[in-house]
Formats: structure tokens, C-alpha cells, sequence
């Protein structure tokens, strides 16, 4: 093994929830690598605040947990996955207890320690499991802890994942994984890796859009990479808004959790007036899309900035126990959330489509799997009920795990893959080429290809990303890859299927609302928009 070649048994790209929850289920004698693009802790599971859906009261049941969830996502969930997620709720939330995730729990009565459980728009019952309001961080540093100290896992941080190697042997009608290109961002060179699987849990691509509740890193890496390896991507026009983060210059990318909605946060016009009961009876705790909407309506119809959230009617107490990550981060920014409402608006959080996968997270390429944001199981259909998305990251992990220990028993063994060559390549000074690039195109997918469509709008954007592709194509031969430049180019594919896929969906539906065609329309469109890559 080589300072630039390395070779393993599986290959996880991605360090969060389903990454790490795939590395701890496979056998102890597998040799893992798991190659995360910045530090280690950097991605979407640090950052979720919410929790983690999952049947644990009396009062539920798993019935319920699938109704809600088929209706958020508005007749394309595949109903045999959601049952599937839902029935390994409790299950999962008991694995991540045995791998020391501390949840928030309440004293009962008799004076045992049991799981609060918080409820969240479009759940009927209080089922979301949590960790105060920084849940995401306590599965993030507990999984990772335990990485950390496993021998079979090696840990590549600031490592950004070129492409895929495929190989097709004879006699063989479908592509194999034979490894990936890596640019070590630290030593600025490019590696080689080898394996025989190669799973993606790259996160989303909502780094697409101008505002964005996710962090730097979620830049649509996995789906891109999937795609011009060769497999499908379905269903990316279904872009999650989440419709509540605070509006600060500084704030960036600030969630404001849904929770606090949950919990009798109440959605405010600049003069104090609620406007949720205009737009569903379920007021505040509507589904996301329907909230982003209405904030996204009323934005546009008041020219104003903003609307707010307030918390005030509740006791300080409650608010500060609750959300006492959220309180200190909002008085950081000049808001007392006990006192005053906060300004929030509408950012783009979740991808519901993505790569193609069966049960078991196996793609269209033999060894290739996706998991978590980066895949499409049919779970969310055309929107994502609220806190089933770390569920779904822990359940397909460990389904994908099963199916890897045993295709691991039959590996065979794997050509060598040729070495890097950047040999007529040279450096470039022009590093604003790309960050101009970047700017524009969130700037226009956030004008064009946000909340509200229409064809024009996609149309326009289309343009856009196909002028901008082909001076990235042309930037790319002639130059040394950069991780912007990798980001730039995987965001680019990803705002195109994005694109394409909300061109192809003429009605609006779920988190897809276009003006040209406002109605629902079952008859042509309750089906997945399945994107094919040309061969």
C-alpha cells in the first residue's frame, strides 16, 4: 500500500449519521474507510436540532407513524419503505442508546427515567425522541467517539472524493465499483482507492440554494457522483424549505428548530397578527412546505424582509429548558426568544430525491450504495415528515450493512485502477472564477427554482446552468482540481437534475409548486420522476 494508493473492503464517503451507523454495523474484520470532506464532525447530523421519529408512547402506533408519513409525502411514499422505517424506529433508537446517545428524558410518576418525546408538524402523536434541541450533535460525537477507537475503521478527514472508478467485466451486462480518485486537500494531492463497495452518505445539496439551513459541505457530492458514474436519480425536484431560520446578516445558516412550533411557537406579521390560520387549519404545525409557503406569501406580499416567531406567551422557564442551545444562540445575535419574537424566514434543508436504491441502499452499479440524504428509498415521496430523516439515515445503514457482509463473502479480486494524471494540467490564479460561479448560481436556483416555480423561471435557470457547466468542463481540463472547484462542479450537475426533474413535473405537489400548473393531477403524476444518465 502506498502513500497514494490505498486499498479497503468498504469505502464510506461521509462521516455523518448513516456513514457512521453503516461503519459501526458492519463485522469487526472488515477494513474500513470512511472519508470525510472537512473535519470529521462537519455535516448535516452535527447540526440537526429536532430529533428523531420513532413509536414509543402507549397512545401511538406504528399505524400512525406510516399515515403520517404517506401523507406528507403526498401519494409517493413507497409505502412497503415507510413501513419498513417506522417499524425500526424504536429498534434503532434503542441501538443508538447501547452506542451512548444520551436522549432528554422526564420523570414519571413512579420515578423512572423515560424518553421525552416532543411533537413536530404532521405527527398526530408525540414521537420524536431528542437530546434537548442539539440531538443531531449527541448522535454525531457518540457515533464518532466510538469510530474513533474501533482498529478496522481508518478515518480520512479533508478528503474530498473526486469521482467513482467503475469497471464492467465480461460477460457482465452491469457496472462493478473498483474504487475512487481522492483529493487530499491537505497535501494537495490526488489518491487513489481502492474497494469492492463503495457506499455514499454525502448528505444533500441544498448548498444549491442562496440561503440554506445546512452547512458548507452539502453540496450534492454523492448524487453527482452517482450520476456520471451512471446511475439513476429520481425526484430532485422535491427540495425541502424549512421554514424557520433566524434572519440575521450574520447568522447564516441558523435553524430555528420545528420543535418550537411544536411546542406553541406562534408564526407573527411585523404588527403582531398571526397568519397560519389563513392557510391551514393546522396553523403553525403544518407541514413544512405548507408553512414555507405561507411565510414565503407573505414575504413577497408585504415586501418585507421578514416574518417572526414568538415564544414570549411561554413561561421562561420552559423556553430556556427546552432550547437551551437555541436560547443562548439567539441572544448571541441580540434576540431574547423569552422576551421578544425572532425574524425568520424560509431556507432550503433537505433533499427528498436522490440516487436510485432498493432496500438494502444497492444503486444501479454492483458494490455501489447510497444511504441517508444522498439516496432515494421512496420514504419521503414529495415531502419529509419532519424528524424521519436521521431515522432513515440508522435504518438503511444497517440494512445496507446485512447485504455488504454477505456480497463480501463472494468479493473477487480487483483490477488495478490507473494513477491520477494532472501531468498537462496547471495551477490556477483564478480562484474568483469559481467563487463568481458559486454565487450565481445560488443566487439564481434561489430566484428561478425556489418555493414557488414556473416554466419561464426553470427554463431561465436551465440556460444558466448549461452556460455555466460548459466553462466549468473547460476549467477542468486545464486545471488542478481544487475542493471548491469539486463542490462547484458537483453543485452544477445537481441544480440540473433539479432542474430537469421540475421541468418534467407539470402540476404542483408536495414541496413542487408551480404557478403554471397549481392543481394536483393524479392522473398523470402520482409517480417518481426517474432521471436516466445517457450511457
Amino acid at each position: 500500500m502506498s502513500h497514494n494508493n490505498f486499498s479497503f473492503d468498504v469505502i464510506i464517503i461521509g462521516s455523518g449519521a448513516a456513514g457512521l451507523g453503516l461503519a459501526l454495523s458492519l463485522p469487526d474484520h472488515v477494513n474500513i474507510a470512511i472519508l470525510s470532506k472537512l473535519d470529521m464532525n462537519e455535516g448535516n447530523t452535527f447540526y440537526a436540532q429536532g430529533g428523531i421519529s420513532a413509536v414509543h408512547d402507549k397512545k401511538d402506533s406504528i399505524d400512525a407513524h406510516i399515515k403520517d408519513t404517506l401523507i406528507a409525502g403526498a401519494g409517493l411514499s413507497h409505502k412497503d419503505i415507510a413501513e419498513l422505517v417506522v417499524t425500526h424506529g424504536k429498534s434503532s433508537i434503542d441501538w443508538l442508546i447501547d452506542k451512548n446517545v444520551a436522549f432528554s428524558t422526564t420523570k414519571l410518576s413512579k420515578g423512572d427515567d423515560n424518553l421525552h418525546l416532543s411533537k413536530e408538524g404532521g405527527h398526530s402523536h408525540r414521537r420524536v425522541v431528542h437530546a434537548h434541541d442539539s440531538t443531531g450533535k449527541e448522535v454525531q460525537t457518540s457515533l464518532g467517539d466510538l469510530a474513533l477507537q474501533k482498529a478496522n475503521i481508518k478515518i480520512f478527514e479533508h478528503h474530498n472524493v473526486i469521482d467513482l472508478v467503475t469497471q464492467r467485466r465480461a460477460n457482465e451486462s452491469q457496472k462493478s465499483i473498483a474504487g475512487c480518485y481522492v483529493l487530499d486537500t491537505k497535501k494537495d494531492i490526488v489518491i487513489r482507492m481502492q474497494a469492492p463497495v463503495i457506499t455514499l452518505a454525502t448528505g444533500g445539496a441544498s448548498k444549491v440554494y442562496l440561503y440554506t439551513s445546512n452547512p458548507d459541505v452539502s453540496t450534492g457530492d454523492g448524487i453527482a457522483m452517482a450520476w456520471r458514474a451512471g446511475c439513476r436519480v429520481a425526484n430532485m425536484e422535491f427540495m425541502q424549505f424549512h421554514p424557520t431560520c433566524l434572519f440575521h446578516p450574520l447568522a447564516k445558516s441558523f435553524l430555528i428548530s420545528e420543535a418550537v412550533r411544536g411546542e406553541g411557537g406562534l408564526l407573527l406579521l411585523p404588527d403582531g397578527t398571526r397568519f397560519m390560520p389563513n392557510f391551514d387549519k393546522r396553523a403553525e404545525l403544518a407541514p413544512r412546505d405548507t408553512v414555507a409557503r405561507a411565510i414565503d406569501h407573505e414575504i413577497k406580499r408585504l415586501g418585507i424582509d421578514s416574518v417572526y416567531l414568538d415564544m414570549s406567551h411561554r413561561t421562561s422557564r420552559f423556553t430556556k429548558s427546552h432550547f437551551p442551545m437555541l436560547y443562548q444562540r439567539c441572544l448571541e445575535f441580540g434576540f431574547d426568544m423569552t422576551k421578544e419574537p425572532i425574524p425568520v424566514v424560509p431556507a432550503a434543508h433537505y433533499t427528498c430525491g436522490g440516487v436510485v436504491t432498493n432496500k438494502f441502499g444497492c444503486t444501479d452499479i454492483s458494490g455501489l450504495y447510497a444511504i441517508g440524504e444522498t439516496a432515494f428509498t421512496g420514504l419521503h415521496g414529495a415531502n419529509r415528515l419532519a424528524s424521519n430523516s436521521i431515522l432513515e439515515c440508522l435504518v438503511f445503514a444497517r440494512q445496507a450493512s446485512s447485504h455488504i457482509t454477505e456480497a463480501l463473502k463472494k468479493k473477487s479480486e480487483l483490477p488495478s485502477i490507473k494513477q491520477w494524471d494532472d501531468s498537462r494540467v496547471i495551477s490556477s490564479d483564478e480562484a474568483i472564477v469559481v467563487s463568481h460561479n458559486w454565487a450565481e448560481l445560488r443566487q439564481f436556483m434561489w430566484d428561478y427554482v425556489g418555493i414557488v416555480r414556473t416554466t419561464k423561471r426553470l427554463q431561465r435557470a436551465k440556460h444558466r446552468v448549461e452556460l455555466l457547466k460548459k466553462e466549468v468542463s473547460e476549467y477542468y481540463s486545464s486545471f488542478h482540481v481544487t475542493s471548491d472547484f469539486l463542490e462547484l462542479r458537483n453543485l452544477l450537475t445537481t441544480a440540473e437534475l433539479i432542474i430537469d426533474s421540475a421541468l418534467a413535473r407539470k402540476e404542483s405537489r408536495g414541496l413542487h409548486y408551480t404557478l403554471d400548473y397549481p392543481e394536483l393531477d393524479d392522473l398523470n403524476f402520482k409517480k417518481d420522476t426517474v432521471l436516466t444518465p445517457a450511457p
